[in-house]
């Protein structure tokens, strides 16, 4: 199916000034309502004509929903607060540095002033067969394009596959995970609080989505505890290109080390599945072991057991072995 990219099709503009009011517009326009953040991932989608909303609900407007607020225990960030904002804020680099390097390294500097972190988040799958309108199973159809013999899957996924084998493009996201983040979502029951692990989902829970959200939610806010805060951080993405470009595959680890050990950890790769993976049997199997190449090569191999890799993208076991790795050793090749 070819792509239109011309103008996008008319819709309905609503601009509300509170989170309640957004909320009640989601909910009166259901499915034909479309809520913007930062509009970047949304634009792509209108332009092409692959989704086409009769409403547009804009959050820009809600001042609410941004910010980077201290709590009791650990800070709270507006879902429209920008990437850059994250990246550069004072208190998140001191304490949560590895959140503030995954901001740091979605797309380019001009994105990040207008990206959010809950728009980054949030986003829809690039598979292209799916952004470019092809019937597939996460499109309603009864096919995976990305997964026949003449298939280009590249970047596509390893684990997980169910019918659909797109995977979650964002950076944000499995940093959120390895910091046990919680997600506020506000419903038409009122507001719910959602670990970040289970935020996210694969295609055996809901192929249509790659998050909890339901027609008629929204993000509001995610809130970071200070459990790990001040712990040893890393994170790296591997793209083709330094900028702009969804990574390949990208690691967020967060580890509290004593005398040379690992007291606990938690490790996540994102770019390999469906939804951001936690690394269990590599974090249990850490605690305890001294931080040396021994224990770095023994978790790399550990967690690429079970990969399945697709016709063109068996490069990523390699690759994610090596970035588990290297978030073991803390050092970037």
């Amino acid at each position: 199916m070819a792509v239109i990219r011309d103008n996008m099709t008319a819709f309905e503009l609503f601009q509300p000034t509170t989170a309640e009011a957004a909320l009640a517009l989601l909910a009166r326009h259901g499915k034909s309502a479309w809520a913007l953040a930062g509009g970047l991932d949304t634009f792509d989608w209108l332009k092409d004509r692959t989704k086409r909303p009769t409403v547009v609900v804009d959050l820009g407007a809600i001042k609410e929903l941004r910010g980077i607020r201290a709590t009791r225990d650990g800070l709270e960030i507006g879902a429209m607060t920008t990437l850059t904002e994250v990246a550069n804020h004072p208190e998140i680099q001191a304490k949560y540095a590895l959140l503030a390097d995954a901001a740091r390294d979605v797309a380019s500097p001009q994105i990040r002033n207008q990206g959010t972190i809950g728009g980054n988040s949030c986003q829809d799958t690039r598979c292209w067969y799916y952004r470019d309108g092809w019937p597939c199973y996460r499109a309603g159809g009864n096919v995976c394009y990305a997964d026949t013999p003449s298939a280009i899957n590249r970047e596509h996924c390893l684990f997980e596959q169910n019918r659909c084998v797109a995977v979650n493009p964002s950076d944000t996201a499995p940093a959120l995970v390895a910091l046990d983040a919680q997600m506020v979502v506000l419903t038409r029951r009122g507001q719910d609080t959602v670990n970040a692990e289970d935020f996210f989902i694969g295609p055996s829970v809901d192929i249509t989505r790659m998050t909890v959200l339901e027609p008629g939610e929204l993000l509001t806010a995610i809130r970071v505890p200070a459990a790990w805060a001040g712990a040893r951080f890393y994170f790296e993405k591997v793209r083709d290109r330094e900028v702009w470009n969804f990574p390949l595959v990208n690691v967020a680890s967060a580890m509290v080390v004593s005398n040379g050990r690992i007291e606990r950890a938690r490790i996540v790769v994102n770019g390999v599945a469906a939804r951001p993976l936690r690394l269990r049997a590599v974090e249990d199997g850490l605690r305890g072991k001294p931080v040396d190449e021994e224990t770095a090569a023994w978790a790399g191999q550990t967690a690429v057991q079970g990969a399945r890799p697709l016709a063109h993208n068996g490069y990523k076991v390699p690759l994610m072995r090596n970035l588990v790795k290297r978030a073991i050793r803390g050092v970037e090749a």
